[in-house]
């Protein structure tokens, strides 16, 4: 089978993101890398969904996750009659792309690609749990591809010996702009957001630049204007989890405080992706709401008195006028453009 993971550090390589394998799912456990190398195993799509909801992959890895659980559940379903199998694949698809709410129409590109190719398998007298895993390889394959094609250009904006800002953890954007930098013979410095309160930017994006060699440092969220001031910051640059046509983004939360800074600090803000057709404005977003009870500890350890209360959204929405372009597979948009996005039709991404 062919695979776009080559190069790419440890955490972007298609087993270490989620893999089925003998009725069962395996997922690297984010939440603790890199201080435990550790696995999540699931035995049902359930248990998959909700590993997802519980954050044991983050960013872009749902996606490989959640098309993982679809062969997971075609072996489930395996001795049930066509028509029972079909309506398990369908309910399969409805509860994994509905893990987490703010890309569910991301997931259900995956689910339902999985479904129809398990349900031809079925059709076919061929196995649908290796359809759904071909199919969600494929899938990395038609991202990555694409992935690579924005960290070109990502990596052209990038001056050579310059200094960046990331937040969170942009997962594919993060490997491809590394393996277009070391393409073009270009280096950079990279300060990496701490990205509370599952610190995804210091585990996560730190160690991927780390491993392949780039200058890497973390700071905590609130020393980016520090940061932005006196290190010479020449970009801040983060991925998003849906960019809505009108040009609002919706990307891990802490993103729009730092789009706000940027725009202070006359340092330019790239968002990179694909522009999600049925998202038509920034209303239409879903903020999840997570449990409270994450923002009040770290490590396990709670580190305020009882009574203290907290929130926890998961995502905030950035305007476009705090956004200087969208880097897409197709060039670099303004965010009040991007329906020239699909001037050359519309393709599969996910």
């Amino acid at each position: 089978m062919e695979r776009m993971d080559e190069e790419m550090p440890f955490l972007l390589r298609y087993e270490n993101v989620a893999w089925y394998e003998n009725g069962r799912v395996r997922i690297l456990d984010r939440r603790v890398y890199p201080a435990q190398v550790r696995f999540v195993e699931c035995a049902s799509y359930r248990e998959v969904a909700q590993a997802v909801r519980d954050m044991v992959t983050q960013s872009a890895g749902p996606y490989t996750a959640v098309g993982m659980g679809m062969a997971l559940a075609a072996h489930e379903c395996r001795d049930r009659s066509g028509e029972e199998q079909a309506a398990f694949l369908e309910q399969a698809s409805r509860e994994l792309a509905s893990a987490r709410p703010t890309a569910a129409n991301r997931y259900a590109a995956v689910t339902e690609s999985c479904r129809r190719a398990a349900l031809e398998a079925l059709r076919t007298g061929c196995d649908p749990a290796e359809a759904a895993v071909r199919t969600t390889v494929e899938s990395l394959n038609r991202r990555y591809g694409k992935m690579q094609a924005v960290g070109d250009r990502l990596a052209e904006l990038i001056p050579d010996g310059g200094t960046i800002l990331t937040q969170c953890f942009g997962e594919t954007i993060i490997g491809t702009v590394m393996r277009a930098a070391r393409r073009q013979n270009k280096t950079f410095r990279v300060f990496c957001a701490e990205t509370r309160p599952y610190l995804q930017g210091a585990r996560l994006t730190a160690s991927c630049f780390a491993e392949m060699g780039f200058d890497t440092t973390v700071v905590t969220d609130n020393m980016a204007a520090y940061v932005m001031e006196r290190e010479g910051v020449d970009l801040f640059t983060s991925a998003a989890d849906t960019i809505a046509m009108d040009g609002h983004i919706a990307n891990k939360i802490g993103t729009l405080q730092l789009a706000i800074l940027a725009k202070y600090f006359h340092i330019p803000y790239f968002v990179t992706g694909i522009p999600d057709r049925d998202k038509p404005a920034g209303r239409d977003i879903v903020i999840e709401l997570r449990d409270p009870e994450q923002v009040l500890c770290t490590g396990g350890a709670r580190h305020t008195a009882p009574g203290v209360k907290a929130v926890y959204p998961a995502f905030d929405v950035t305007p476009p006028h705090l956004i200087s372009g969208v880097v897409t597979d197709r060039g670099v948009f303004t965010p009040y453009t991007l329906e020239r996005y699909f001037d050359g039709g519309e393709t599969a991404f996910y």
